[in-house]
């Protein structure tokens, strides 16, 4: 007896690749004689594969994500310091609102391109090389920003932007493939979302702290200096996060960080960076993973791969579900401070704390979808009734706005409007990333949470460019109704997806064998205890 767990081969859909896992009765010759039946031509290889493989979860793996999560961090943060203070670096830079809403835009744009070749890259040089670009390229956009401090620079801070842009294409498309290489069947969905959590705490602080370092003073020279402020604090925290990575990495070599210097910190980052953040661990984390690394390498091809994931309609309804409802929240982020000064002018701070509402309230609804996940595994039903809630948050807070006393619309926006909609709306991150990954298996996590990005800044820019406009020239309520009209067509699409969870099954598979297996070998013990009695 033996156990296959069959699918598609990477390059050709109409092949089929097996993971086989021989019974224990099974001979060698047994063993290769199944193999050259069901893999004609691989015997030796498929023979190598059909060994049984152990699975572990090392502790690292919490140390992997945390990593990741405090240069999402940083990143996320530069994308929105710019938007929430829109209005003074307009006085500032002598600008219009729609250049200063591109320093935002310029995120989502630069994701477009680039989101192809990034995910072919963590495709092929893993996780490691990845994550030690993203780090590099975030913290020099942070330093060419420091430059960007007079009237005449607007041009330098936009080169910053855009390095740090580039490295949000590097950081994006990691939570999935983190939890999907490190973390168990039970507790992928947790680890994603606290892949997300770094990213949704750096925008957090990306509306609170802006507002305030910047305050709205006429004084050309004091507000140059309060900029540069913000600045070089931004660029201080991207490099101390650096250089914590390697004194955290150095502790767990047991080496004494009171005594590395500066320069021995820099030129022993790379090495202990390295060690720790490894592409994937030594032994896999559950079956699923098993059978993904079982696979033949030269079987894979980037192109072909990302041909099947648009031709899986599932997939490709939840990419424009995603796109619709994460695009909303990159244009609600984005003019928020129009928005709240349109109504209530010179409130820059308060702005910026009913933003910090939006994203602390997300991070929570991010958490508790993950864990919801992982223990109820209801991907379809969790993610149609978070973008239900996601609709009803963002009615509310429109119709409140407007209510004109800045008490109420921190009552009934913050603690109504925006607690409904930053829960569920930001909640829904860690929910699009995982239930692609269950949709698309055993295809690349990189390469399904890539698309559905892409997606998301294809929206956010339509949205954010749009909405704009219409706050321009009809009302900042008509602005917020257009994003309703579109959350409530995410509803419906999203109903019509089918939830065929590919990853669960495959993780059931394994699990089921492996219990039959225990029985026979326990009935077999029965057998041969009766037999010695006798």
């Amino acid at each position: 007896m033996y156990h296959v767990l069959c699918f598609k081969a990477w390059g050709d859909p109409s092949r089929k690749r097996c993971t086989i896992t021989p019974s224990p009765k099974m001979s060698q010759e047994e063993t290769k004689a199944m193999c050259a039946e069901e893999q004609p031509g691989r015997t030796d290889a498929c023979v190598e594969s059909a060994q049984e493989r152990p699975t572990r979860l090392y502790r690292r793996r919490w140390l992997i994500v945390l990593l990741f999560s405090s240069y999402s961090l940083c990143n996320a943060y530069q994308w929105i310091q710019y938007g929430i203070i829109s209005n003074i670096l307009m006085q500032f830079y002598s600008v219009s609102a729609f250049a200063v809403d591109w320093m935002s835009m310029v995120y989502m744009l630069t994701y477009i391109p680039f989101v192809f070749p990034v995910t072919w890259l963590l495709d092929r040089k893993g996780l490691r090389v990845v994550a030690l670009v993203a780090a590099g390229v975030n913290c020099a956009g942070a330093w060419i920003k420091v430059a960007s401090a007079k009237p005449h620079l607007f041009w330098a801070g936009a080169l910053g932007q855009v390095a740090c842009s580039v490295a949000q294409v590097f950081i994006l498309g990691m939570p999935s493939h983190i939890a999907a290489v490190w973390f168990g069947p039970e507790e992928v969905s947790t680890a994603c979302s606290i892949g997300v959590f770094g990213n949704q705490l750096g925008i957090a602080i990306g509306f609170l702290v802006p507002p305030i370092l910047v305050p709205n003073v006429d004084d050309m020279d004091k507000l140059a200096h309060h900029i540069s402020i913000m600045f070089y604090i931004t660029a201080g925290v991207a490099t101390l996060i650096f250089i914590l990575v390697v004194i955290v990495c150095a502790v767990l070599h047991g080496l004494n960080c009171y005594i590395l210097s500066f320069f021995a910190i820099i030129l022993l980052l790379c090495h202990f960076y390295i060690q720790v953040f490894q592409d994937k661990p030594p032994i896999p984390p559950s079956q699923a993973q098993v059978a993904m690394q079982n696979m033949p390498s030269q079987d894979y091809s980037y192109l072909a791969s990302i041909r099947r994931l648009l031709c899986n309609k599932p997939f490709v309804l939840l990419i424009i579900t995603y796109g619709l409802n994460v695009g909303c929240f990159y244009a609600v982020s984005t003019l928020l401070n129009r928005m709240i000064i349109d109504y209530y002018p010179g409130e820059e701070v308060n702005a910026g704390r009913i933003g910090l509402t939006l994203v602390i309230s997300g991070m929570v609804g991010s958490l508790i979808c993950g864990i919801w996940l992982d223990k109820t595994k209801t991907y379809k039903q969790t993610t149609l009734a978070v973008y239900i809630l996601s609709f009803v948050g963002m009615v509310i807070y429109s119709f409140t706005l407007n209510l004109g006393h800045l008490w109420v619309v921190f009552i009934t926006a913050a603690a109504l409007g925006f607690s409904l909609q930053g829960f569920f709306m930001t909640g829904y991150l860690p929910l699009g990333f995982e239930f692609a990954v269950e949709l698309t298996y055993p295809e690349s996590e990189g390469t399904s949470s890539g698309l559905l990005n892409c997606s998301a800044q294809v929206f956010g820019i339509i949205f954010t460019i749009c909405q704009g406009k219409i706050i321009d020239f009809y009302s900042t309520l008509a602005g917020n109704i257009f994003l309703c009209v579109f959350l409530f067509l995410g509803i419906i699409i999203t109903a019509f997806i089918k939830a065929d969870l590919r990853r669960q099954k495959a993780n059931q598979q394994s699990a089921a064998e492996s219990e039959a297996k225990q029985a026979s070998q326990k009935e077999d013990g029965i057998s041969s205890l009766k037999q010695t009695k006798m």
